[in-house]
């Protein structure tokens, strides 16, 4: 199999390097911003040189963002050439037609990276969903969020500090916004919750709340509950509707998601006759990534030609009726709010049962309003 490698950054060097020294995969091509020397492949700036190639059969695509990324997988689809991507950004945001595009041109569109870095996730929850009704898909998805959090804990550090040494370590962008706000993890749950539920969900109807906002008199609040925060992306089949969100939350210190450290990502299914089945492991980094991406590569070449999911129902997106426990730390006030706060607790208020909509609604209008707000979600797991 001849494959062109689309970005040579940091997981693209990885691809590179884990697939030189094998026999049946072939990297032809590495296509950048500059023409790199000293590789057996032909580096080049064009992306036509790859598709205007018919003996490259697939195209590794590592880029990130979704401009020019869109349009080379577009294209490779068209040209009936596989991709592989690490793209979460990209394949959530046009997940319906790349997965259409992949499905009229026998092709494969694999993105196994995309969620989990270097943890087998979605191939496993698409084996999972083939013979089991999947009600539930959740975790730790952002492996800087979780740095962020463990070391606000373990080192009483406030917020800003954490994120520092998170940038410091290359664990987080100059840009963090992506992981801070959620919306790293919105894109890898909208992609779990795919797959599972074999749906198509726009992630603009999803409920995200970040950690942007934390502090470390929240952290303190936390663990005098005996609780942990994590930030969680979760996702709820309901038959009629998909409950589906992101928020930080305060999970009990005996929930297995507490015992999640520094950078690490932990990605937990429930289906029926299966009960809860979680996966561990490194959720980015050069080597871990890029080991995913080859594990989809050699799916490829061994016959896999095919997109995760080929049904794509349309989904009514509702967080309603999803309730629980809120702890909220504003300086901003309404009736709704003054309503549902059962009870002073720290430098916050503990909520009672709550939608998940309400509170997420209430807290963008704090945010807009110019006032403080934290929220973070009370529940057992």
């Amino acid at each position: 199999m001849n494959v062109a490698i689309l970005g040579f950054g940091t997981v693209g060097v990885g691809v590179y390097d884990i697939l030189s020294p094998r026999s049946d995969i072939n990297v032809k091509y590495v296509l950048d911003i500059v023409k790199h020397e000293g590789l057996t492949a032909v580096s080049t700036t064009d992306f036509n040189d790859i598709v205007n190639d018919e003996s490259v059969d697939t195209v590794v695509e590592v880029i990130g963002g979704l401009h020019p990324a869109y349009e080379f997988i577009s294209s490779a689809l068209k040209s009936g050439k596989n991709v592989i991507t690490a793209n979460k950004m990209l394949v959530s945001s046009y997940y319906e037609e790349l997965t259409a595009l992949a499905n009229a041109n026998g092709v494969a569109l694999r993105y196994t990276a995309a969620v989990g870095g270097g943890i087998p996730w979605l191939v496993n929850l698409e084996r999972a969903a083939r013979c089991a009704k999947i009600c539930e898909v959740s975790g730790i998805m952002n492996g800087t969020s979780n740095y962020i959090l463990d070391a606000m804990h373990t080192d009483k550090a406030d917020f800003s500090e954490c994120l520092k040494t998170a940038q410091d370590l290359g664990y987080a962008e100059r840009d963090p916004s992506a992981d801070i706000d959620g919306i790293d993890t919105l894109c890898k749950v909208v992609l779990s919750a795919n797959i599972a539920f074999s749906t198509v969900i726009n992630k603009d109807d999803v409920d995200v709340a970040g950690i942007r906002y934390i502090k470390d008199c929240d952290i303190a609040a936390c663990e005098g509950m005996n609780r942990v925060c994590k930030l969680l992306g979760v996702a709820y089949d309901r038959k009629d509707y998909v409950s589906i969100f992101v928020e930080p939350t305060f999970v009990s210190e005996k929930a297995l998601e507490a015992s999640i450290h520094t950078n690490l990502n932990l990605i937990t299914f429930e289906a029926e006759h299966v009960g809860r089945e979680s996966f561990y492991g490194f959720g980015a980094g050069r080597y871990p990534t890029a080991y995913t991406v080859v594990e989809d590569c050699i799916d490829v070449a061994g016959g896999v030609k095919k997109a995760y999911n080929n049904v794509m129902n349309s989904s009514v997106i509702k967080n309603s009726d999803t309730v629980h426990k809120y702890y909220v730390r504003t300086d901003y006030n309404n009736d709704w709010f003054a309503s549902i706060s059962k009870e002073n607790y720290a430098n916050g208020f503990i909520t009672e049962e709550v939608s998940v909509k309400d509170m997420h609604s209430f807290c963008n209008e704090a945010l807009a309003a110019g006032k403080e707000c934290f929220i973070a979600g009370i529940r057992e797991l």
